[in-house]
């Protein structure tokens, strides 16, 4: 952000003080070619994010739901962990990003299908969705059981 420093001068000392200038609305790069985007289908396991980064164990067909519910009830963000380890995390397709928690809080614990676009940078992986149904073929081992 380009900042315009101005100095004033009060009585003998120096005082600076910054203010920002005016920035055009935030842009989003999804229709733009310079974004790594494909059209998608994924499946995995929507879960909190903090379980699988922090647990190399953790995986898309076994967890705690106790954990995973508390986790994302203090308000741990919400991704989809594929059976390949990779995770997806739900972004919006207008800018600013709005939050996506209330269209995947019925799927937590659940094994998915989603359709939708999907962005790459830097090891990273996040995906608009337009479509997610649950896959009951595939079973989800709920610790304890």
């Amino acid at each position: 952000m380009k900042r315009i420093l101005r100095f004033c001068l009060l009585a003998g000392c120096g005082v600076a003080s910054m203010t920002a200038a005016p920035q055009p609305p935030q842009k989003t790069s999804m229709e733009g070619s310079r974004a790594n985007r494909s059209k998608a289908t994924i499946e995995g396991l929507v879960r909190d994010i903090a379980c699988p980064i922090q647990n190399l164990d953790g995986n898309a067909t076994h967890l705690s739901m106790k954990c995973a519910l508390e986790c994302v009830r203090a308000g741990s963000p919400v991704a989809i962990l594929t059976k390949d380890g990779d995770l997806y995390l739900p972004i919006s397709d207008k800018m600013p990003d709005y939050d996506q928690r209330q269209k995947l809080m019925p799927f937590v614990g659940k094994y998915v299908r989603v359709s939708g676009i999907v962005f790459e940078r830097g090891g990273t992986h996040a995906i608009v969705i337009t479509e997610i149904k649950e896959v009951k073929e595939v079973h989800v081992t709920f610790e304890g059981e």
